[in-house]
């Protein structure tokens, strides 16, 4: 019998860019990179802080999970960030709508991340996951699920990789 890895869904804002944290003081261990991803309207590239280390420990895991991004960089994730996180190449979810309504006040991305992960385990990383995502994915996900909620102005920590390592491995 031939057992899939749960999926680990991962968001680039907030998870792995602080981008809520104060601006004139970067998180310890975060360096600063300027992008111009496809849909960036500002005049000077956009800031992004990302943590050199969070590569290994996201790739740590990565014999219990098949690596995602649920981002809405979409695919251009694998060009901005995953380089410099050392990550390889990672499939994405495409978003059929980026904006607009969701079902009984869940985020624009749960029902997306339901349809992508067809019935199979997944751990969500992202920071606007609420109470409203949760009761909706234990009422529509049949399989196991874990929605870990990141602060945007830390962003992943010791902790979160801890508890992703022991969902994994206690499924």
């Amino acid at each position: 019998m031939i057992t899939r890895k749960p999926l680990l869904l991962i968001d680039v804002d907030g998870p792995l860019n602080p981008y809520a944290a104060q601006p004139e003081r970067r998180p310890a261990g975060y360096e600063t990179h300027r992008m111009s991803p496809t849909g960036w309207t500002g005049a000077k590239p956009l800031r992004v802080w990302l943590d050199p280390e969070h590569g290994d420990e996201l790739l740590a895991p990565a014999e219990a999970y098949e690596l995602v991004w649920a981002t809405t960089w979409k695919g251009e994730a694998n060009e901005w960030i995953g380089p410099r996180l050392g990550l390889p190449e990672l499939p994405w979810i495409d978003w059929p709508r980026m904006h607009g309504k969701a079902p009984r006040g869940t985020f624009r991305k749960t029902q997306y991340v339901l349809e992508y992960a067809a019935g199979r385990p997944f751990a969500w990383i992202d920071d606007d996951i609420t109470p409203y995502d949760r009761e909706y994915v234990e009422r529509n996900h049949l399989a196991a699920a874990l929605l870990l909620r990141v602060d945007e102005r830390i962003g992943l920590t010791r902790p979160d990789f801890d508890a992703l390592a022991e969902w994994a491995a206690a499924l």
